[in-house]
């Protein structure tokens, strides 16, 4: 790959970021004979996927999971020679709930009469997601409706049970979207459990977070990128696109490229840093001002040995009310020492933020000391990915709107203007805010400029 300097090229496409949904839409054009250039801010590829080794220990500092619906991420990692590893699992799970752990197996710990309210309303949610198009939540008959009345408030008018209501809006708003569930509004919910082939899937942490790519996701991005060659060029932030009736000029960091089409790919938040003549139409300035991304801190904590499991534990952990209300096994294939990764999400994220480093960790620890006992508070390594403060990305995991926001706007996000296409997770309707669902995108988007560059 090369590294961007002072050129102009010519090409039949321009891709604006290679992560992997740029990096699919290139790696389509090409293999039908187009030529592409695909600038890169970064200088890495991989966007919101990052392998990274910190004091000595391998860390998946972005996107890492693959789940068995995400069938065209897995036929992408055959297709690239890669190989997959599962998730450790072995041994009970943890439940904390008012400081109290509890170790089980199979559901939630909780009382009996809220875990059959919590059934109830996942059956309700299922049902409305049956009815729920992924690639177009906005067609639904009552989307007005559900997109104007935040997912907390619908629980609410659910049922009288908050430990129930506040156990299914864990699941999308803190572990998903990563916004608290007064923020998004219920169709935005049904989206995202619509895009996992059903609500149940974000609840069974066997089936979302089921298997890991060896060596890290950003391998996918790595191997496609390896493949294009000295199409990709890093260090390439894209400042104007110049577009007309069937040409652009994208102009870069060191490089000026022409082509007849543009696909920007980089999340939505980020495409109004790029100075567009003409300007873009006033639908999408309005779509990027509803188009917002939660915020997150992806907590790794990597020990001498993975020490829970000689307790009989298998690492995963849940507590609704925990500063760090998940935590997971996430130990690298075929190694030795002992990997955690937890998450804090949304508010109790901007909180965490307000402390000091030492403070932050000091806390962060005991949180994950309450599900896995002392020694979870000496790991060799700590490290919290930060992605707010990521230039190239600024929150995480993937957009959403906010309420009301995606009924009005949600059809416009993927229609092109003039030359210029899009991509990201962020617009995917199947795999949604994925890996998965970015190289979707990346396949659409090339098929659209494909059919539009025709004869």
């Amino acid at each position: 790959m090369a590294q961007a300097q002072q050129a102009e090229l010519e090409v039949d496409v321009v891709i604006v970021g290679a992560g992997p949904a740029g990096l699919s839409a290139a790696t389509a054009l090409v293999a039908a004979g187009r030529s592409v250039a695909v600038l890169e801010a970064r200088d890495r590829v991989g966007g919101r996927t990052w392998t990274d080794v910190v004091d000595g220990a391998m860390l998946e500092i972005g996107g890492q999971w693959v789940s068995p619906h995400q069938t065209v991420l897995l036929e992408t990692i055959e297709a690239l020679g890669l190989e997959t590893f599962p998730r450790h699992r072995d041994g009970e799970s943890v439940y904390v709930d008012g400081g109290r752990a509890v170790r089980f197996t199979g559901d939630f710990p909780i009382a009996p009469e809220t875990a059959t309210e919590v059934d109830r309303l996942v059956a309700v949610i299922e049902a409305l997601v049956a009815e729920v198009d992924p690639e177009a939540p906005w067609a639904h008959p009552r989307a007005r409706e559900l997109d104007t009345v935040s997912f907390e408030a619908w629980l609410a008018g659910q049922t009288d049970d908050t430990a129930a209501a506040h156990l299914v809006a864990l699941f999308i708003g803190p572990a998903m979207l990563t916004k608290p569930s007064h923020a998004f509004s219920t169709l935005q919910a049904l989206l995202m459990a619509a895009s996992a082939d059903g609500f149940a899937n974000l609840l069974d942490e066997d089936e979302i977070l089921d298997r890991r790519v060896v060596g890290g996701m950003q391998r996918v991005s790595e191997r496609m990128a390896e493949e294009l060659g000295d199409a990709v060029r890093l260090g390439a932030s894209v400042r104007r696109i110049e577009r007309g009736d069937d040409a652009v000029t994208v102009v870069a960091h060191g490089v000026v490229a022409r082509g007849r089409r543009v696909i920007v790919a980089v999340p939505p938040n980020l495409i109004t840093r790029i100075d567009v003549q003409p300007p873009l139409p006033r639908r999408q300035h309005q779509l990027h001002q509803h188009l917002s991304l939660g915020i997150v801190i992806k907590v790794h904590a990597v020990y001498d040995r993975p020490f829970w499991r000689d307790a009989g534990l298998s690492g995963t952990g849940f507590g609704p009310h925990e500063l760090v209300h998940e935590l997971y096994d996430n130990t690298n294939h075929e190694d030795a020492r002992g990997t955690l990764v937890g998450f804090v999400s949304d508010e109790h994220a901007d909180e965490a933020f307000r402390w000091s480093d030492e403070e932050r960790r000091e806390r962060v620890l005991a949180s994950i000391a309450r599900y896995l006992g002392p020694e979870a508070l000496e790991p060799v390594v700590y490290y919290e990915s930060d992605w707010g403060s990521e230039e190239w990305t600024r929150g995480a995991y993937a957009a959403s709107y906010d309420l009301g926001g995606l009924h009005r706007y949600g059809a416009d996000q993927r229609q092109p203007v003039g030359p210029i296409h899009w991509a990201c997770s962020d617009y995917a309707g199947r795999g949604y805010q994925h890996v998965d669902g970015a190289i979707r995108s990346g396949r659409q988007a090339a098929a659209d400029v494909l059919e539009r560059l025709q004869p």
